[in-house]
């Protein structure tokens, strides 16, 4: 008895230095986004247990915990109509709001999930969520698209099926039999699927037989270059919930089939230094010191190797693949940009990817709003729904929801 109650305390201080992170005091409800943290990390780390004891492989099992707790069947509501169909052999799902009375066509957006292109679903109950309440509150068709994961498939396939749907939607016969107003389309998605996204409409802008495009592009903290993992953001959120840095250089090592052996140098930039020759006429292109505001710059420094390692771009030439980083598209691309809105976190190692993105295009000529959270963290929009339920996640979907519901 006595060693019980001199075990529980001990119990108590090992969950809360498990749990305790130092965060910035304007972070939103710090704790419960600790305690999220804290599972997800917990979690993780079972997964790459099972990983190392080569049971599955540790994507495999995190995603299929995620589906398993959070699937969904497509079930029609009163107020939205949810079906799933298949788009050029790419799973969808659709929302559609009822019909109005004297109303002959609706506006539409084609929505991509995030998850390091390798986790979440069309239908978990996140996603599922935003996109009725999207189709709710801007009374259109919204397509969720369900691109094939990592480890099933790499880049480019996930490219490749956010494109093919994305096409056979704009077609005239598709459009019509949603009842889809050809001229108010628009293509968005969260994190990765921000980058699917921002590559599928580059894509699109390029393709001289396509008839219809999408009207806007609108692009939530999204992943959008490779070359430097220490822009500000990525050095003064390196530790931050959610996504710290290491795990998104994961990611793209996960995404790019590549091997965890080169986290290190890609981590120092050891890929983009300056006797790589691959990377020199892309350096222009993401000079933060000059597309990013004092007030994100502060006093960071630029990590540029004078000598790296080559063999890195030789071994994953997508690291500089502009289908997998639409930052380092040339300027003659960005130009064909339709309208665009970005949303971006203050506590996100991402952040100045969409930051120096919505520059690029401004100076490109494209009209961009930059909409900019002080409080909010990376994936703060699809939680909304308790037991993960943020007050960011709500004040950064209806400020989304609202840019696209008064440009659509």
């Amino acid at each position: 008895m006595r060693a019980a109650w001199l075990l529980l305390p001990a119990l108590a201080a090992l969950s809360a230095y498990y749990v305790y992170l130092p965060l910035p005091g304007t972070v939103s409800d710090p704790w419960k986004l600790m305690l999220l943290d804290a599972t997800f990390r917990a979690v993780q780390q079972t997964c790459h247990l099972i990983h190392y004891l080569r049971l599955s492989h540790h994507l495999i099992v995190l995603n299929y915990l995620i589906c398993t707790f959070d699937k969904l069947k497509s079930v029609s509501s009163e107020d939205v109509n949810i079906t799933d169909a298949v788009f050029d052999g790419v799973e969808v799902r659709v929302f559609e709001p009822p019909a109005k009375r004297d109303e002959r066509l609706k506006r539409s957006v084609v929505y991509i999930h995030g998850g390091g292109w390798a986790l979440a679903s069309a239908r978990t109950s996140l996603y599922n969520n935003l996109c009725r309440i999207m189709a709710e509150s801007l009374n259109a068709v919204v397509v969720s698209v369900e691109y094939r994961l990592v480890p099933e498939v790499c880049f480019p396939e996930q490219f490749h099926d956010a494109l093919r749907a994305t096409k056979h939607f704009l077609q005239p016969e598709v459009l019509a039999k949603y009842s889809v107003d050809p001229s108010r389309i628009a293509i968005s998605g969260d994190s990765a699927g921000g980058n699917l996204a921002a590559a599928v409409c580059q894509q699109l802008s390029k393709d001289e037989h396509l008839t219809i495009r999408p009207k806007l592009q609108a692009l939530i903290y999204p992943v959008l270059q490779a070359f430097d993992f220490n822009t500000p953001s990525y050095q003064q959120n390196m530790n931050m919930p959610v996504l710290p840095r290491y795990v998104m250089i994961n990611y793209w090592i996960d995404y790019f089939n590549g091997n965890y052996d080169l986290a290190h140098s890609l981590l120092i930039n050891n890929h983009t230094a300056l006797d790589v020759g691959q990377a020199l006429s892309f350096r222009g292109r993401l000079n933060w010191t000059s597309l990013l505001p004092s007030s994100f710059k502060k006093n960071y420094k630029p990590v540029i190797q004078t000598t790296g390692k080559a063999e890195i771009i030789q071994e994953i030439p997508a690291l500089l693949d502009v289908r997998a980083v639409p930052l380092l598209a040339e300027n003659e691309t960005l130009q064909l940009q339709p309208k665009t809105y970005i949303l971006t976190c203050e506590n996100d190692v991402l952040r100045d990817d969409g930051v120096m993105y919505a520059k690029r295009l401004e100076n490109a000529g494209v009209e961009v709003t930059l909409d900019h959270f002080d409080d909010c963290f990376h994936g703060c929009m699809i939680f909304t729904i308790w037991p993960t339920d943020f007050s960011a996640g709500v004040q950064t979907r209806n400020s989304y929801i609202k840019w696209l519901d008064e440009n659509l």
